[in-house]
């Protein structure tokens, strides 16, 4: 039987144009751009300078504070020079341009046993691999590794519903590297001390099910849960609440409610730390939308610029309109091919009119459709005029904070308001007016 949660929307998928694509790796490029903010929390400190030499897998920045993680180089090469760019996210950060040299060398850490390697060893490998969460947010993956001592964790559930439109990687993941996934689960629940494991995944992913359970015939501690499919159901507290019952409130944490959850990208990440040694230099994504001429699944190396990874899949077609780093729902519009991929890059997307038409915008129908599909039951259009017209502590009243960014309403709006930018306007504005005062 299929569990859920309350709302949401179900897009046309438009998964079949790579779900079959295997995993290809992109012929390393020449030139590397690293943005050293990768990451929820302070950008990493650099601890090179123009003209140094670095390896394939040498740390060239350090973490800055708790909620920060080390840079590795992907390739072999020398520095070029540092300079300051706009990151597929949107955000300004300083980056690093290393030319890629012809020698092969690499200065990755030492493979551990994952049967044998102890907790803290695997909570300070992850921290030393330069780990971020595969799920969009990019935090480090040792602080959630890490529960506070006065939580009690029932599960670690990993995320594999992958429900964002034309996204496969996810899917890729399950079909290609299922030991690994398992094996990454294995290590994060004895990272962090929890017995059970819980693997969501959607009900439009049968082949992968079925994998998964083969694999877990013999595993008495770790289960599947099929979920229906439906956006956002990988959203964190959506997918708290369908597989466990458990509701996470407002301004709370999974670690709240009894519950770790890491994306299945994650899993593979942690494995390929302590079972090879190897930092997070690749990032795993799907390149797809009726826009490109070859959708593919690829292994990229990270601060890969976008233009690479286009060509390599014979380019954009003449009818393309639009370009999206992640998926359609959550992702971000790019104006420039020369921005790199980072750890976190889950997609690319060229996009043609017909995908991304656009809805001329007209005044709000008070149709109410935003407030039936909101799965955390907020008031969409009331956030975005309190947003709109600079009235954050009324919006705030009424769960600015508390919206996770879906983009549900905006997708299900007959005016073509785009409720969620509005809103993402709102809380980046009062959070900083906020920052303001208290400093």
């Amino acid at each position: 039987m299929t569990t859920t949660f309350k709302g949401g929307v179900h897009p046309a998928e438009m998964k079949e144009l790579t779900s079959e694509k295997p995993f290809e790796f992109l012929p390393l490029p020449e030139q590397i751009c690293l943005p050293l903010s990768q990451h929820a929390g302070k950008q990493a400190l650099l601890l090179k300078k123009k003209g140094d030499a670095v390896r394939k897998g040498e740390m060239i920045a350090e973490p800055d504070g708790f909620i920060s993680a080390p840079i590795h180089s992907p390739v072999t090469g020398k520095i070029n020079k540092t300079t300051s760019i706009i990151t597929l996210t949107g955000i300004r950060s300083e980056a690093v341009i290393i030319n890629r040299s012809d020698i092969d060398e690499d200065d990755l850490m030492e493979p551990l046993n994952p049967v044998t390697v102890a907790r803290e060893k695997i909570i300070e490998r992850v921290k030393q691999a330069g780990i971020v969460g595969q799920g969009g947010a990019a935090f480090p993956t040792y602080v959630k590794l890490s529960p506070p001592p006065d939580k009690k964790i029932d599960y670690v559930i990993l995320n594999a519903c992958e429900c964002e439109p034309y996204l496969t990687r996810d899917y890729r993941f399950l079909i290609e590297k299922t030991e690994e996934v398992i094996t990454g689960l294995k290590l994060i629940l004895k990272a962090a001390g929890v017995l059970y494991g819980i693997i969501g995944v959607e009900d439009n992913k049968p082949e992968a099910i079925k994998k998964l359970e083969n694999v877990l015939r013999n595993e008495e501690n770790i289960s599947l849960k099929v979920l229906k499919t439906k956006y956002p159901q990988g959203a964190e507290k959506m997918l708290i609440k369908a597989v466990t019952g458990r509701e996470v409130p407002p301004g709370k944490l999974p670690f709240d409610v009894g519950c770790i959850i890491h994306n299945v990208g994650t899993a593979v990440s942690i494995y390929n730390a302590v079972v090879k040694g190897e930092p997070q230099i690749n990032a795993f994504l799907t390149v797809s939308g009726l826009g490109i001429v070859e959708p593919k699944n690829l292994i990229v190396p990270v601060g890969t610029p976008l233009k690479n990874i286009i060509d390599y899949c014979g380019g954009i077609k003449e009818n393309a309109k639009k370009i999206v780093a992640g998926g359609p729902m959550m992702g971000f519009a790019q104006f420039d091919l020369n921005s790199p991929v980072t750890k976190a890059t889950s997609g690319i997307l060229v996009l043609t009119g017909k995908e991304a038409p656009g809805i001329k915008e007209s005044n709000c129908l008070n149709c109410g459709r935003c407030l039936s599909v909101c799965p955390l039951d907020l008031a969409p259009t009331r956030l975005y005029k309190f947003s709109r017209f600079d009235k954050f502590e009324e919006a705030i009243d009424i769960g600015l904070q508390t919206c996770m960014e879906c983009g549900t309403c905006t997708y299900n709006c007959p005016a073509g308001i785009p409720l969620v930018q509005w809103i993402r306007y709102g809380k980046r504005k009062s959070s900083a007016l906020l920052k303001q005062k208290t400093n």
